[in-house]
């Protein structure tokens, strides 16, 4: 089938490489009446990326960066407290490597996401008119980087770096939501829980291919024909990009080999828990197996993202932190366990690994789930749902360093100071990877869209 490569190849052929899984990818960008932002998009952005790692099931607020050591035995802390790097602040006691780097980032003690119900607000809900966080942000970008093709969205799930996980949840809301920003907007999902992986491997048979070497080759040619001549006149916008994507080498980016070992071994938070060490007792075991094994490869990859272009990454690892004791999910002292240390090794690497490359000014990392736990311990020894306080943790993108930004009350049961919401995190994000005032004079914008990205405050103090 390569002969379709050899000489100037025909429009024909062109389209015969949707074999490759170009076509498919173009598909996925392609949606009648949809235009792309226009060129001159850069003129909004600032430059800098967003990774978004949402905490699913809600995280307790105790338990991660607001201990409570003072309050009775039923409130505070069940793992206790340590000592951070800013005096006087104390973390959960699984979070040893983020308390020694608070210097680094800020957390939140008065942020609300204002119920307690399972889903994914912070990420897709009506404050983003019912568009994920990173459609919004292509929809004013443009849906791949200009100069190599790579999505400028993409959700990561733990099936994108192992594909023996689960599937990515959808019972509680789908991240690949584009509310009336329409489908070409929606992230790009490597692995088997979305099309990316499928579309962007060159996976043709040993029979069609005599060997991966002859088709880098052909490939190459192929883009030396196209530069050189007129060939995707009558190819839409879209369909080029599909292109770009595949020939433009951003399949790279997805790919881990291409870090060092020792880079790897870094981030990898598989080693930390064995599978025999999490209990079989709990319905979620396989969630928490997952967990372990992908969340610090989930955060290396999205570094290779945005360090190549992308603006913003959505990370989850599905549904872990729902704490209750029951027959789902574990205690808070065990689940803490298997979560908690996970995260803080990744996030600890991954903080380690920005400062070093100097790119911590530049991406952005925020960190919360969709409500933080009741203030109370419940029988069980688990904490039941409560939304009138969320943990909140941000790192770099131009955000103060070694902050703690508002009190909750004394059972860490609501803000005592000036509550924070979703809709003042989500303009946070807005103001780091937009310039709002140009977003308002834009006139190739969704009246609504602009709204959203211009009506709501950040969270003061945390934006230098």
């Amino acid at each position: 089938m390569l002969s379709m490569f050899s000489d100037r190849p025909s429009r024909r052929a062109m389209l015969q490489i949707g074999s490759l899984g170009a076509m498919n990818l173009a598909q996925k960008l392609t949606v009648a009446g949809t235009a792309l932002a226009d060129a001159d998009a850069t003129s909004v952005l600032t430059g800098k990326s967003v990774i978004f790692l949402f905490l699913h099931g809600g995280p307790s607020q105790i338990e991660t960066f607001d201990p409570k050591m003072t309050a009775p035995a039923e409130i505070r802390s069940v793992t206790g407290e340590l000592a951070t790097a800013v005096p006087g602040i104390t973390f959960g006691g699984t979070f040893p490597g983020l308390a020694q780097r608070l210097d680094r980032f800020s957390v939140v003690r008065s942020f609300t996401t204002g119920d307690g119900n399972h889903d994914i607000k912070p990420v897709v809900s009506k404050t983003s008119m019912g568009a994920s966080v990173g459609s919004v942000y292509s929809r004013v970008a443009g849906t791949n980087h200009p100069a190599n093709g790579l999505p400028r969205n993409v959700s990561l799930f733990p099936q994108s770096v192992d594909p023996d996980c689960q599937p990515m949840v959808t019972q509680f809301g789908r991240f690949d939501s584009t509310g009336a920003l329409g489908s070409a907007y929606a992230p790009f999902i490597p692995g088997s829980g979305g099309p990316l992986q499928e579309n962007m491997k060159l996976s043709l048979t040993a029979e069609r291919l005599d060997n991966r070497r002859h088709l880098l080759t052909q490939l190459d040619l192929l883009k030396r024909q196209m530069d050189a001549g007129d060939l995707l006149n009558g190819v839409d916008r879209f369909r080029q990009q599909a292109f770009d994507t595949i020939i433009g080498g951003a399949a790279e980016a997805f790919d881990l080999r291409h870090e060092s070992p020792a880079t790897i071994r870094r981030y990898d938070t598989k080693p930390l828990i064995s599978p025999d060490q999490i209990s079989r007792r709990w319905r979620n075991y396989n969630n928490y197996v997952d967990n372990v094994r992908t969340l610090g490869k989930l955060l290396l990859m999205s570094r290779r993202l945005v360090e190549r272009g992308c603006g913003f990454v959505t990370v989850t690892t599905n549904f872990v932190w729902d704490m209750h004791a029951d027959i789902n999910n574990a205690t808070m002292d065990e689940g803490m366990r298997y979560m908690g240390r996970p995260l803080d090794h990744a996030l600890s690497a991954f903080i380690d690994d920005l400062e070093e490359r100097g790119l911590s000014n530049d991406v952005m990392l925020v960190c919360c789930g969709e409500m933080g736990r009741t203030p109370r311990i419940n029988s069980k020894g688990g904490r039941d749902h409560w939304g009138g306080l969320a943990p909140l943790l941000i790192y770099g993108g131009g955000a103060q360093r070694g902050a703690v930004i508002g009190q909750s009350t004394r059972d860490a049961g609501r803000p005592q100071s000036e509550p924070w919401t979703i809709a003042n995190l989500l303009s946070t994000i807005f103001h780091t990877v937009f310039d709002v005032g140009q977003i308002r004079l834009q006139n190739n914008l969704p009246v609504d869209l602009i709204r959203l990205v211009t009506s709501h405050s950040p969270i003061d103090g945390l934006l230098s």
